[in-house]
Order: C-alpha cells, then structure tokens, then sequence
C-alpha cells in the first residue's frame, strides 16, 4: 500500500496539471520563418488572407496561427476560439462585415487593423489590463497568422 501512495499522488498532480493548463503563464514566441516575411512597416490588412496577396500562405499561416493562438490567447479567449466569458468571442469579430462568403472588403479591412492594433498595444481600461501588449513578442507575421487561424473559427 505505501508504494501506490506516491503513484496516486502523482496522478492526482497530473491530472490538476492539466486542469490548469491554461493559467498563467509567459507568452510564448511565435516561429514564422515558413510564411513569407512582411517587413517592418505594419500592414493595413492581413496578408495571409485567402483573398490577400499573399494567399498561398495562408494553409502555413493558419497552421502556425492555430499553434500561437493555443500557447497565447487561448487561456482568455478560450479554446477553439469560443470564449467562456472572459474575453471577447474572436469568432464574431467579423459579425458587422456582412456575408461571411462575401464579407464587404472595407469591413474586413478595418477589423484587421482593429485585431492588429488591439495585440500590438493591449486593451486597458480606467487603468485596468484586459489585454497585454504583444509588441514586444509577435512579429506582424505572427500577428497575421493568428488573424487567419482565428477567421478559421465561424460562430454557432
């Protein structure tokens, strides 16, 4: 009986472990070397969008979109995009730019600028974080491909 203790222990640990794994924790860089590089200046919409310029990245950016949205946003944002309350529902940040099979252009524009702004300096308000700055973190590929992961992700 002694022996099974610590096992026990262990399992409990591990299964708490798991409970928690989207607590607190660091932020995580993002490896983009496969996606076409962008350069410094910010971009006013997401390249990697099926119909940017760029398009033929777009497989490659929801994959790494998908990995770095998990590691970063999912802990506020929820998994899979569906948000448990905490933070705003990603998949309905396209809701007011029409017809998801043909969205107005400029709608989804100003959205992009909106989701890029929003990760690159945070959200406070009445001097209270809602959401980091990850300025300091992602490149604007990171920033894109979390954009195209998170288009991926329709609302019930």
């Amino acid at each position: 009986m002694k022996t099974t203790r610590p096992l026990l222990a262990a399992l409990a640990l591990a299964i708490a472990g798991g409970a928690f794994a989207h607590g607190d924790m660091a932020p995580q860089a993002v490896d983009t070397h496969t996606l076409p590089p962008l350069g410094d200046k910010p971009l006013d919409d997401n390249p990697y969008s099926p119909t940017g310029s760029k398009a033929a990245a777009n497989g490659e950016a929801v994959r790494i979109g998908s990995s770095a949205y998990n590691a970063n946003c999912a802990r506020c944002h929820g998994l899979e995009a569906k948000s448990g309350g905490i933070a705003p529902d990603l998949r309905k940040l396209n809701a007011d730019c029409g017809d998801a099979k043909k969205p107005d252009k400029a709608c989804m524009a100003e959205m992009d600028q909106y989701f890029f702004s929003t990760v690159m300096q945070g959200r406070t308000r009445d001097g209270r974080v809602y959401m980091p700055p990850f300025k300091e973190i992602f490149t604007q590929e990171a920033i894109w491909a979390i954009r195209s992961y998170v288009d991926t992700k329709k609302p019930d």
